[in-house]
């Protein structure tokens, strides 16, 4: 299998942009229109994220044979959709005829070879994880919403239960389906740790534009029935005895997995007495966007071992730390602690940039990103994404670019660098304007 040769010929197909997705699909459809009704009716948005992820995985199997988690979780997941192995083949077969069609005389026997050996990877490691996960769950979950705050005037608070019982670890992910919105899944962060009752709280952030959020925030009520697929992701959670010492760094609704997460250690801390240090920055674009500020305010001024900075960029008159997070986040002693990030692509771009740039090593950043297309909301705007992460109709890309940072006014606009009672070393991270 040769990896370059995938990633050049798949560069070459998208340069044809949205008629690639139509192709596969018309293919798909007129060669087996059993699989349309797994689709939503309006494929306005589902086009480009499914056969661009799709591409982009196929395309790196090399890699992801070595990591298989990713993909193991993404074939569990399709359980919802009530896929079969034979549909693999299906998709398969319409992936070929797409790349064959745009590629011309490019498309020969080595690559189409070497596709075919790369798809097979990627099916077969979806359709075992499916497989094993049958015997054990259900295909998803009924669960009834038992709490809609609206919170803000585009931020509603969720809560769910389960009818079932639902396993999932603090920082993972998991998709619903709500009744008003059939076959359109979304990606949301349980923002609270595993609970004897069962209850998962999910914050979901309108996007204006999207086909989901906006019903969540508006319409969905106490006494609706919601579906639940199986949890993703594995990059913010958190073992214990893992880290000494915690920065958590959210943006938007990003802020729901790392709420999970220091629940988590909450809970850590008053079994045996000890458990991380944690510091939590919560970065959004105006000072009304701090939804859950009471709380942790009151966190921070109970638990010893907790910190909470808020950080607002886009209104001046804050009194505040006012700039970007990851910006303000580099400027935190570093030394002996491990990030997670969790928000926009571009807010986890930034911060990702900005950590390094300051000497954080990269396997101390922990950071959540999906191959799969609608891998993002938490509501995440989700980003959740928001993924808030990501938009609720705008999935996060396979990895992030780094992103320009505008100019914050060094001095006032940023703390301190934080420092815990005693804690008498560590790196100290110049200020500078960027």
């Amino acid at each position: 299998m040769d990896a370059y040769a995938l990633q050049r010929s798949w560069d070459r197909v998208t340069e044809h942009g949205e008629q690639v997705p139509l192709y596969f699909y018309s293919h798909l459809f007129v060669s087996h229109p059993e699989v349309r009704s797994m689709f939503p009716l309006s494929m306005s948005h589902q086009r480009d994220k499914f056969v661009g992820a799709l591409g982009r995985i196929v395309s790196h199997a090399d890699q992801i044979e070595n990591d298989a988690a990713f993909l193991q979780h993404l074939g569990r997941d399709h359980r919802k959709y009530a896929v079969m192995a034979e549909h693999y083949n299906a998709v398969g077969a319409s992936l070929c005829a797409t790349l064959m069609h745009f590629l011309g005389p490019e498309w020969d026997e080595d690559l189409a070879a070497h596709w075919t050996a790369a798809y097979q990877i990627v099916a077969r490691i979806m359709v075992e994880a499916a497989e094993d996960s049958s015997e054990s769950s259900p295909d998803w979950w009924d669960a009834d919403v038992i709490s809609a705050e609206r919170r803000t005037m585009d931020l509603t608070l969720l809560t769910v239960r389960p009818r079932r019982a639902f396993q999932f670890q603090p920082g993972q992910s998991v998709s619903m389906e709500i009744p008003q919105r059939p076959r359109q899944w979304r990606y949301f962060s349980p923002a609270n740790a595993p609970r004897p009752d069962g209850s998962i709280d999910l914050h979901v952030q309108q996007i204006d534009g999207g086909q989901v959020s906006p019903t969540v925030v508006r319409s969905l009520k106490v006494g609706d029935t919601v579906k639940l697929g199986a949890p993703v992701g594995e990059r913010l959670t958190l073992r214990e005895g893992a880290a000494r010492e915690l920065l958590l760094v959210a943006g938007g609704t990003g802020l729901a997995p790392l709420l999970a997460v220091l629940e988590q250690i909450e809970n850590q801390w008053q079994r045996s007495g000890t458990g991380p240090l944690v510091h939590l920055l919560h970065g959004v674009r105006m000072p009304w966007h701090l939804y859950d500020r009471p709380r942790l305010r009151e966190l921070a001024q109970q638990r010893p071992w907790f910190e909470y900075t808020e950080v607002v960029s886009d209104d001046p008159s804050y009194p505040g730390t006012r700039g970007k997070v990851g910006t303000v986040a580099a400027r935190q002693v570093l030394y002996g602690r491990t990030a997670m990030v969790c928000g926009g692509p571009q807010m986890v771009a930034h911060t990702l940039e900005q950590l390094a740039a300051a000497g954080m090593h990269p396997e101390h950043i922990k950071y959540e990103h999906f191959y799969y297309a609608a891998a993002g909301e938490h509501a995440v705007g989700p980003a959740p994404t928001g993924q808030e992460t990501t938009s609720d109709d705008q999935p996060p890309p396979p990895h992030f670019s780094t992103t320009s940072d505008t100019a914050v006014d060094p001095g006032r606009d940023v703390p301190a660098t934080d420092a815990w009672p005693g804690r008498g070393q560590g790196l100290r991270v110049p200020r500078s304007a960027g």
